[in-house]
Formats: C-alpha cells, sequence, structure tokens
C-alpha cells in the first residue's frame, strides 16, 4: 500500500493506524499548493479532489476520505482491534465520533487556516469551534481514557490530529484537561511517534 500525504494534515491519522497495525506500506508526500507528488505525479490524477490522504491499495485501487479509509485498514487488517464489528452500537458510537470530528472539529478548524480571514469571522470560527471542543473535552471528563473508553481507536487517531493543529492556529488546549491529557496520552505511543518522525514533525507537544 502508498500512503499519500502532507505532513501534518489529516492524512497523519491513517498514516498513524498503519503503524498501529504493524501493515507494510509506503509513503509519498504530495505539495497540496502545486498538487505534485514527490515523484512528480499529478496528484489529481490520484485523487480527482485534490486533498489528502488517498491510499493506493496493492492492487491498484484508490481510497479517499481518512474516516473511510482509517475504518477499511481496520476492518480488513484487524477486526475488532482498532474499531469494532460493523453492526454493533459500539461501532456506531465509533462512527458517531468519527463523524463528530470530520463534520465539526475538522472543518471548524479549516477556515483558521486562511491567513486573509478577517478578525470578525476568526472570532466567530473560534467561538464556534470552543462549543465543538466543549463537546470533546466534557466525553474525556468523565475518566475515559479514549474516546470510547479505555481502548484505542482510529477515532482517537483522528481526534490526536485534528487537536494537534490547535497551538499553531492560537488555540489553547491547557484550558481543557482533558483534551490537554488525551492529547498527551496519544503522542507518547510508539506507532505515533514513528508516523511524526517519518513526517518530520515534532515528537514532543
Amino acid at each position: 500500500m502508498k500512503l499519500f500525504y502532507a505532513a501534518g494534515a489529516c492524512s497523519l491519522s491513517p498514516h498513524i493506524v498503519l503503524r498501529e497495525l504493524g501493515l507494510p506500506f509506503s509513503l509519498e508526500s504530495v505539495d497540496l499548493k502545486t498538487r505534485t507528488t514527490a515523484s512528480g505525479a499529478d496528484f489529481t490524477a490520484i485523487n480527482p479532489k485534490g486533498y489528502v490522504p488517498a491510499l493506493q491499495l496493492d492492487d491498484g485501487e484508490i481510497l479517499t476520505e481518512g474516516a473511510a479509509i482509517v475504518q477499511y485498514l481496520a476492518d480488513a487488517h484487524a477486526p475488532g482491534r482498532l474499531a469494532p464489528a460493523a453492526g454493533t452500537t459500539a461501532r456506531a458510537q465509533l462512527d458517531a465520533h468519527l463523524t463528530f470530528i470530520s463534520a465539526e472539529l475538522h472543518k471548524g478548524f479549516s477556515p483558521l487556516f486562511n491567513p486573509a480571514l478577517a478578525p470578525e469571522a476568526r472570532a466567530a470560527a473560534v467561538a464556534n469551534l470552543n462549543r465543538r471542543l466543549d463537546v470533546v473535552e466534557t466525553a474525556l471528563a468523565d475518566g475515559r481514557t479514549f474516546l470510547t473508553g479505555s481502548d484505542f481507536s482510529i477515532a482517537d487517531a483522528y481526534l490526536f490530529v485534528v487537536l494537534s493543529w490547535a497551538k499553531p492556529l492560537g488555540l489553547d488546549l491547557t484550558e481543557r484537561p482533558g483534551l490537554a491529557a488525551f492529547s498527551a496520552r496519544v503522542r507518547a505511543r510508539d506507532a505515533v511517534q514513528a508516523a511524526l518522525a517519518a513526517e518530520g514533525l515534532p515528537m514532543a507537544a
């Protein structure tokens, strides 16, 4: 398998999952401005959407969308390990976390990456994002180690990546001790450290 990625982007989530599962894979970086891969290929020919991640399977098929990719990896290569079995209420709960992270948190951060964002628009985006972060803080404040309990899951990989954008974008997670502690726990995992190192990202918070 080959994962097309951009350092620190949401593609870090399937990268972590690949390493958690100990699967053989290669990496190819993508310049998201030029939409060109490290080997000089036109990334839009690989993923017409033009953004990472994209996972090329051994048979050549391309999977896109991070939440779909991590579910495929968990279900196809380690059923029940990083995601409960499909059709169970536990899986529905996991899917709810993945959907919330994707639709509310990931998209909530998106406007903040725009350096030309007007101060009023930034303030509104931050306020909206803070409300969503409070939801996750509450979910982790009841003593849970991870989103679904004591076991690390694909949703935790995704949440960690999204939360890693907070500090560079000027959001202070120390005001939310549940999220700060969660991020530290996930960052300390061997697979996460390996993924961060491979992408040239800081391995310490």
